[in-house]
């Protein structure tokens, strides 16, 4: 079965930097897209970013662009969320995320599978 596994959260002040990475096993991910949500206190938990396995084709909320990139390591069974220019906004318990491609970039909708979340906190 399809395990996911977060790891990277931590406290960082404004303006710092973050890198998340998730740990994927339990099937061969060729057709996936694997992607990263997120659940800030006392909000629902919202689209962050998204990568196809395949070809790496990626997409991202609005309020990340130019700041968080997604990655993976197709040899590794890795995904990544590097996050940069932190502000207090992005506080959230972040989860890794991950299900069969649909065919529509730029989907928001979760995969099936998730992880067990990670806690990144922005605060001076």
């Amino acid at each position: 079965q399809v395990q996911l596994v977060e790891s990277g959260g931590g406290l960082v002040q404004p303006g710092g930097s973050l890198r998340l990475s998730c740990a994927a096993s339990g099937r061969t991910f060729s057709g996936y897209t694997m992607g990263w949500f997120r659940q800030g206190p006392g909000k629902e938990r919202e689209f962050v970013a998204r990568i196809t396995w395949t070809s790496g084709m990626a997409w991202y909320t609005d309020s990340v662009k130019g700041r968080y990139t997604i990655s993976r390591d197709n040899a590794k069974n890795m995904v990544y969320l590097q996050m940069n220019s932190l502000n207090p906004e992005d506080t959230a318990l972040y989860y890794c995320n991950a299900g069969p491609f649909s065919g529509h970039y730029g989907s928001r909708s979760p995969g099936e599978y998730w992880g067990q979340g990670t806690q990144v906190n922005v605060s001076s």
